[in-house]
């Protein structure tokens, strides 16, 4: 668990960062990296937590792979 929250962490902060780059237009800051960095790390572990404890199969199987009543 640790080595995906590792990851996501690390591409949520890289995709912010290219994002406020984009849309500033402009240098970041060392104030806008802390910002990103504070907002990364909560979604970061609270997505691994969900992912880890929801069993997709059976969600999808439940909700998707619905037969149709004839």
């Amino acid at each position: 668990m640790l080595e995906f929250l590792l990851f996501g962490l690390v591409i949520g902060i890289a995709e912010d960062l290219i994002v406020a780059y984009i849309v500033s237009g402009e240098g970041i800051t060392w104030g806008i990296f802390w910002i990103i960095v504070a907002i990364a790390i909560p979604f970061a572990i609270i997505g691994e937590l969900i992912a880890d404890n929801i069993d997709f199969t059976r969600l999808i199987e439940k909700h998707l792979l619905k037969k149709k009543p004839k």
